[in-house]
């Protein structure tokens, strides 16, 4: 079954969705700074485009990251995105990521 999430009034959505490697969403952010919470672990791949995060939220340094990259969040902590211009992620939060994936 897929599901939909929408935050920041529409600004951020995804698709989630789960087989045998684990728990996915796929989502598009709009320009913005949006802050997360990741319960569990989390891997945030950016798909197409460049964004700035600030791991803690409100804390840490910013980093940028391009089309193709990835950052990992424990569990228990929180994020912030900086989106200059529409971004597509995918971001798988349970089970191993084996960090290739075919785009």
């Amino acid at each position: 079954m897929i599901g939909q999430n929408e935050y920041f009034e529409g600004q951020v959505r995804s698709l989630e969705f789960k087989n045998e490697q684990g728990n996915f969403t796929v989502g598009v952010m709009e320009p913005g700074e949006w802050k997360f919470e990741a319960p569990v672990k989390e891997w945030m791949h950016l798909v197409r485009g460049t964004w700035d995060v600030q791991q803690p939220a409100g804390q840490g340094e910013w980093t940028t990251y391009k089309e193709g990259e990835l950052f990992e969040v424990p569990g228990g902590t929180d994020f912030t995105v900086r989106v200059k211009d529409t971004v597509a992620y995918l971001c798988p939060y349970t089970g191993e990521f084996l960090g290739h994936l075919d785009m």
